[in-house]
């Protein structure tokens, strides 16, 4: 079995396509206006309007209904993203934060209130771990 991607979905897929574009450098692949994908590293956030969820089983997914996923990003500095992203980020939930399991972390939601973590490992143990 292989990990290929997380699902979204979203009321306005342009904007939450467009947010995702800005945290993550990433460039969207557009398949439907109501689909498009962002690889980044070895995975895909995937980004879907909610026309498409009848197309697996209707009332199966809510939009902006997430209050147990945090979607996690490895960047080489989590202050200086942080610092490029001072006035695009409208809900931080902890500024940069050394965790104790040795993560220095930044979590904010996105349009839809989805938690979102990018993070920089700053401990020699945490560095090994991700290969840093």
């Amino acid at each position: 079995m292989d990990f290929v991607s997380i699902r979204v979905i979203t009321e306005d897929v342009a904007r939450l396509v467009a947010f995702y574009e800005r945290v993550t450098g990433a460039r969207a692949a557009w398949a439907t206006e109501d689909f498009a994908e962002l690889r980044i590293g070895g995975v895909t956030l995937a980004i879907a309007g909610t026309r498409t969820v009848p197309l697996f089983a209707p009332g199966s997914a809510r939009p902006a209904a997430n209050d147990s996923v945090i979607t996690e990003f490895l960047v080489d500095d989590v202050d200086r993203v942080y610092a490029d992203l001072a006035g695009f980020l409208t809900d931080v939930v902890a500024e940069p934060t050394t965790m104790p399991w040795g993560n220095r972390s930044l979590l904010f939601r996105d349009p839809d209130g989805n938690l979102v973590n990018l993070f920089t490992p700053v401990t020699a143990v945490a560095r090994e771990k991700f290969g840093r």
